[in-house]
């Protein structure tokens, strides 16, 4: 009897090799859109390892302690950022709202300590108002604003997913990549570092001191009886991430507006706080936080890479933008050191012979 496996046709190497090409690209395309959430599932999952040890022992198993910290991060900061931003829309809404009625800049500086109109819920009686009066435009908003809650529901729900296999199976997910990747483990490894190095570096370094100065300011703001609190605090946060001069874009009107206001003493304490408080913030807790998870990049670079990257896809730019320049970065060095080996390997050949 002939063997089958005779009659089987013998693919060619370069073909399996496109193949896997193709493939691996068409998979790439299909994950991309869900980049972020799986990008800030790795960097949690990196995060919590000393974490997921110490649980590990006490549940007696990986999978039951990825299943513990996946709730408690679903609980303790999903949720409540959650509620949060719903409650961030509607102020930071009103803010804009009276910024825009505005008739010149003392005015608006003004406006910014004023207690304004209250706070505007949008309802069915609205929905309607906008249908009528602008149509097809109303419902494209609609439209759009149900289209990105749903992008978000889907992104909560595959970042909550990724992070528990990335906790649970990520030694496993690691050594299968780095076993199959056309390249050499070292670099890999590499590569790896400087992935975690960046996540750490954005979510330590620079986020965790955005948020301690965030909230620094919203307590400030919160004591001296300045409206919209949260909404400047948030503002007050985003603004840190410009070295030096950030936070006082935001605390600095807040106290010219007292000072127009009138309030001169509340101004004088406002000021006071963004110099000796916010700004202490900025110059003793940065470099503290960034010796233990700093980004190997010049701070001027980091900051045009976020920049960068927010100017070209939006605001998960300001994740991906360093990302892609430290890897780059890595890409460079590790062809560098590369040239300098062949270069060595090729100056001891000459010499032997």
């Amino acid at each position: 009897m002939a063997d089958p496996s005779s009659d089987r046709l013998e693919v060619h190497p370069g073909a399996l090799r496109w193949g896997a090409i193709l493939f691996t690209i068409a998979a790439a395309l299909m994950i991309w859109p869900l980049w972020q959430p799986l990008v800030l599932a790795t960097w949690f999952a990196v995060l919590a390892r000393p974490l997921m040890n110490s649980v590990s022992r006490i549940t007696r198993g990986r999978h039951r302690a990825a299943a513990v910290l996946t709730v408690l991060l679903l609980l303790l900061v999903l949720v409540p950022i959650g509620l949060f931003v719903a409650a961030l829309i509607s102020a930071s809404i009103e803010l804009l709202e009276t910024l825009l009625k505005s008739k010149g800049g003392k005015e608006a500086l003004e406006a910014i300590v004023s207690g304004g109109t209250a706070p505007h819920k949008f309802g069915l009686s609205d929905i309607v108002a906008l249908s009528k009066e602008y149509g097809e435009r109303a419902v494209g908003l609609v439209s759009t604003v149900a289209g990105a809650t749903a992008k978000g529901i889907l992104g909560t729900f595959v970042f909550v997913l990724a992070a528990y296999a990335f906790l649970a199976e990520g030694r496993r997910v690691y050594a299968w990549v780095e076993d199959h990747l056309p390249i050499a483990p070292r670099h890999f490894r590499r590569y790896a570092a400087a992935f975690a190095e960046t996540g750490r570096g954005l979510v330590v370094g620079v986020g965790l001191t955005s948020v301690i100065q965030g909230l620094t300011a919203t307590v400030a703001y919160l004591a001296l009886g300045i409206p919209r609190a949260f909404v400047l605090g948030v503002l007050t946060a985003c603004a840190s991430l410009i070295p030096s001069v950030g936070t006082a874009l935001v605390w600095g009107p807040v106290a010219v507006g007292l000072a127009l206001a009138g309030h001169w003493g509340r101004a004088t304490i406002m000021a006071a706080i963004g110099i000796f408080v916010i700004g202490l913030a900025e110059n003793l807790l940065r470099p503290m936080l960034t010796r233990r998870a700093n980004v190997q990049l010049p701070g001027f670079v980091l900051l045009v890479a976020m920049f960068g990257g927010l100017a070209t896809v939006g605001a998960w730019g300001l994740l991906l933008g360093p990302l892609l320049v430290r890897l780059a970065v890595e890409a460079v060095s590790i062809e560098r050191d590369g040239r300098l080996e062949r270069a060595r390997a090729a100056a001891a050949s000459g010499s032997d012979t």
